[in-house]
C-alpha cells in the first residue's frame, strides 16, 4: 500500500472506528465499562472451568479455544470468568466480551475480530495493547462463537502475533474451529466441553460434590487394574447419589437445561433440544460449505436421523443409503452420504468411533455412531428410552435400544476424553468382535457393554477373552460395562463395572 492509498485510508470515516450501531450494541455486551453489572452467571461451575481460567490468566499459549455442542454452557463458562476476573481486581475495561453469534450488524465489516480490537483499543483501552502489558494491564478478549465468522483465524493469529493480550474462543463447530487452529499452532490450548457428566448432574440437581477417583484426569491410571476395581467399589459407596444422577439422565439427559428445568414437560423440553442444539447445528454451523457452497440441509437432517436411529452401532452403506433414498426420493450416494456424516461427526453432537487399525491394517468396517446425549435422539425421533433398572424393568420391550445407547454414550464419552485412542474392533475371521478398544501408548484395554439383567460369565465375555489372549495386542485386562452393580466374572482378567459407575468416575 503506498503513501497515498494510506492517506486515503486514514481519510475513511469508519477508520478506526465502527459503525453507530455496532458500537452500541459491544458496550451494551459490556456493561462492566461503566460499572454496571452483567447478566448473573449461575454458581454452579462445570468442570474446565478451573483449567479455562488458569489457561486464560497465564496459559503457555496466548488463546484458549473452548469447543463443545451448543447448549452445553460455553458462555456461561466465558461470563463466570469475566466475574471472576473482577472480583479479583482486574479494571474491568480491561476486558471485551463480543457475542458474534448476536451481532447482526457485524454485517459488511470484513474483518470483523481486527476491527473491533482496534475500536476497543482506541475508545475503551485508550492505550495500546502492548503499552497496557508492559505495564502489568494485560487486556482480556472473549470471543464468543466465532465459528461462522469468515476467515477468524487468520484474524486471531494476526492480533496475537502483533498485540500482547489473553484471548479465549468459544465455538460451537468443531469443524469450523479445528480448520482455524491448524493456522494457530503454537498459539491456541484447546478444551472440549460435551453434556453434564454423571457428577456433575449430582452437584447440579442434589448439591452432592464428592472426589473423583480420576483426579486429574490423566491416561495413565486408566491401565491400572486397581483404578477400575476402585472406581467399582466407589461406585458401590456412593450408591445412593450415584443411582440419583444416574436416573436424572436416563430422564432428562446431560444437557444442563435439562437438569436445570427437570420440571418442564417432556414435549418442551424435546422442541428447545430439536431447535436450539439440532437445527442450529444444521442450519447455521454446517449449512455452508468450501467456498460458500451451500450444503443439502434436508439431506443433513435425515443422515442426523439415521445416526438417532442406529446409535451405538455399526452401520453404514447398506443401512443409510436405501432408506435415505427412499425418504428423500433420490439417487443419493455412500460417498455423500458419508461426507454427510463426517461433517456431522466434525460438529460435536456425532462422534464416529473408526475399527481398529492393528499391524498397519485397518478392517474394512463401518464406524461406530455415537450421540452426545440420547435425549437428542429422543426428541429428534420422539421415542423415549429408559436407561435406569427401574426404568428397564417397567419397559422390557425397549431392553435391546436401551442397550445400543449404552454403548453410544460411552463411545462418546471416551471419545470425548482428551488424547485417548479410542476405536471398536469388528469380528475378524475367527475372532469375535469387541464394542471399543482404548489405546494409551503401546497397550490397549478392550471395552465391552452387556446392558442387560443376566450376565452369562462364559458366553458375555468370549469377545474380550480372545482379544486378551492374543499377545499381540498387548491388552493386560480388558472391562465388562453392565447394568447392575452385582455381576461377578471368574476370570481375573475381566473387571466388571456398571455403566453408571464408569461414569461416576471422571
Amino acid at each position: 500500500m503506498n503513501k497515498a492509498d494510506n492517506h486515503r485510508l486514514e481519510q475513511h470515516p469508519l477508520y478506526g472506528k465502527l459503525p453507530l450501531e455496532l458500537s452500541q450494541n459491544i458496550r451494551s455486551a459490556n456493561p462492566w465499562w461503566i460499572g454496571e453489572e452483567g447478566i448473573e452467571p449461575p454458581k454452579f461451575k462445570r468442570w474446565p472451568f478451573k483449567r479455562m481460567f488458569a489457561l486464560v490468566k497465564s496459559g503457555m499459549t496466548p488463546a484458549t479455544v473452548l469447543m463443545g455442542t451448543r447448549r452445553v454452557g460455553k458462555t456461561i463458562l466465558l461470563r463466570q470468568t469475566i466475574q471472576t476476573l473482577i472480583g479479583e481486581g482486574v479494571d474491568s475495561r480491561r476486558i471485551l466480551y463480543v457475542p458474534f453469534d448476536e451481532l447482526p450488524t457485524l454485517r459488511g465489516i470484513q474483518e470483523p475480530v481486527l476491527a473491533i480490537s482496534r475500536w476497543y483499543e482506541e475508545t475503551i483501552l485508550q492505550e495500546s495493547f502492548n503499552t497496557a502489558a508492559n505495564k502489568g494491564r494485560t487486556a482480556y478478549l472473549f470471543l464468543d462463537e466465532v465459528q461462522n465468522l469468515d476467515a477468524w483465524a487468520p484474524q486471531v493469529k494476526n492480533f496475537v502475533d502483533n498485540h500482547s493480550a489473553r484471548v479465549l474462543i468459544t465455538g460451537s463447530s468443531s469443524l469450523r474451529i479445528e480448520a482455524g487452529r491448524d493456522s494457530l499452532a503454537g498459539r491456541v490450548t484447546t478444551l472440549e466441553m460435551g453434556p453434564l457428566l454423571l457428577r456433575e448432574i449430582a452437584e447440579l440437581r442434589f448439591s452432592f460434590k464428592g472426589k473423583s477417583e480420576w483426579g486429574d484426569n490423566g491416561l495413565e491410571k486408566l491401565l491400572s487394574m486397581d483404578f477400575w476395581i476402585e472406581s467399582a467399589n466407589r461406585g458401590k459407596i456412593d450408591e445412593e447419589i450415584r443411582m440419583r444422577s444416574f436416573q436424572a439422565f436416563s430422564e432428562r439427559g446431560g444437557y444442563p437445561v435439562a437438569q436445570e428445568k427437570y420440571n418442564t414437560p417432556w414435549h418442551e423440553l424435546a422442541d428447545y433440544l430439536n431447535e436450539t442444539v439440532i437445527r442450529r447445528a444444521i442450519q447455521h454451523d454446517l449449512r455452508m460449505g468450501p467456498r460458500g457452497q451451500k450444503r443439502d440441509e434436508k439431506l443433513l437432517e435425515e443422515v442426523f436421523r439415521l445416526c438417532c436411529r442406529y446409535a451405538g452401532q455399526a452401520s453404514g452403506q447398506s443401512a443409510f443409503v436405501p432408506e435415505i433414498q427412499q425418504a428423500l426420493a433420490g439417487n443419493i450416494g455412500w460417498s455423500r452420504v458419508l461426507t454427510y456424516l463426517r461433517f456431522l461427526d466434525r460438529t460435536l453432537p456425532v462422534r464416529l468411533i473408526q475399527p481398529i487399525e492393528l499391524r498397519l491394517k485397518r478392517k474394512k468396517s463401518p464406524a461406530k455412531i455415537c450421540i452426545s446425549d440420547h435425549t437428542l435422539r429422543a426428541s429428534w425421533l420422539q421415542e423415549v428410552v429408559p436407561l435406569d433398572s427401574p426404568g428397564l424393568a417397567a419397559n422390557p420391550h425397549l431392553s435391546d435400544l436401551a442397550g445400543h445407547l449404552a454403548e453410544s454414550i460411552l463411545g462418546y464419552f471416551l471419545a470425548s476424553i482428551p488424547n485417548l485412542d479410542v476405536s471398536h474392533f469388528p469380528t475378524r475371521g475367527a475372532e469375535p468382535e469387541v464394542d471399543f478398544v482404548i489405546t494409551i501408548g503401546t497397550r490397549r484395554i478392550p471395552i465391552e457393554v452387556k446392558y442387560r439383567k443376566r450376565i452369562d460369565p462364559l458366553d458375555d465375555t468370549r469377545g474380550l477373552r480372545a482379544f486378551l489372549e492374543k499377545s499381540v495386542y498387548n491388552a493386560p485386562f480388558g472391562l465388562l460395562v453392565t447394568l447392575e452393580d452385582d455381576v461377578v466374572v471368574p476370570d481375573r482378567r475381566i473387571i466388571p463395572i456398571s455403566l453408571s459407575s464408569f461414569l461416576w468416575a471422571r
